[in-house]
């Protein structure tokens, strides 16, 4: 049987994926029969690079994907795709519905990748705001303290100026 399915590479706690086409008895990093993507779950949101044409092809031969590439193949809608070939196949709907359909619903996925993107590029800048925000406060209470300090040394070195200077003047 074959696989769709990653194969890791990168360094201890910075992993990146390579997405694969394998033989199910091959091991995870082992040996593969084609390379279509890759993935890279340390972003935000991650990164997947496919070659979606390739993808296809493997699944419509029967490749079998592994769960976590079967949710970044319905991500990207290559499941979506494959689902109305089969109705194409079976004679349900014509081609030009099946390619109108494919593209209305990418159409609304990419409005949602576009608003979820926005929100968070938004809420990044309102806690970069916020830590400046913080920090302002935190460096105006410092000078405060600053000033008040020298404020109450100057006090202090004030009355003894005093009494030293009278004393200077009868001497």
């Amino acid at each position: 049987m074959v696989k769709i399915r990653l194969a890791r590479r990168g360094r201890k706690k910075l992993s990146l994926y390579d997405v694969v086409v394998a033989d199910a008895r091959a091991p995870r990093d082992g040996r593969f029969i084609e390379k279509i993507g890759t993935y890279n779950p340390l972003t935000v949101p991650a990164s997947i690079v496919l070659n979606d044409e390739k993808a296809f092809d493997w699944l419509m031969k029967g490749a079998q994907p592994t769960d976590t590439v079967k949710a970044m193949l319905s991500y990207r809608g290559i499941l979506m795709r494959k689902h109305l070939q089969i109705g194409v196949i079976k004679g349900a709907i014509t081609q030009e519905v099946a390619d109108q359909r494919l593209n209305d619903w990418k159409a609304k996925k990419d409005a949602k990748i576009a608003v979820r993107v926005d929100n968070l590029s938004k809420s990044k800048q309102e806690a970069a705001r916020a830590r400046k925000e913080a920090e302002a406060k935190i460096k105006e209470a410092r000078a405060e303290a600053i000033r008040k300090k020298a404020e109450a040394a100057a006090a202090v070195a004030a009355p003894t100026a005093e009494a030293e200077a009278p004393a200077e003047a009868q001497g």
